[in-house]
């Protein structure tokens, strides 16, 4: 498996979860804001994680002057 079908599999799971923490953080949000706000915390960095994936796994051919 290449180094480029790695990263997009991480990133589906990575996706996944991200998509959880948010809908959780939104239904804890009118009953307890402090379990809310860590879920949205968790989102947070999980989200940077998936823009940096999406970096890694552009194509470099698109990265040339």
């Amino acid at each position: 498996m290449s180094r480029k079908d790695l990263l997009i599999s991480h990133q589906q799971i990575l996706d996944q979860r991200y998509k959880q923490l948010v809908e959780e953080a939104y239904n804890l949000k009118q009953t307890d804001h402090a379990l809310s706000d860590d879920s949205e915390y968790k989102a947070m960095k999980l989200f940077c994680k998936l823009n940096k994936i999406k970096f890694l796994s552009l194509d470099n051919s698109q990265c040339t002057a």
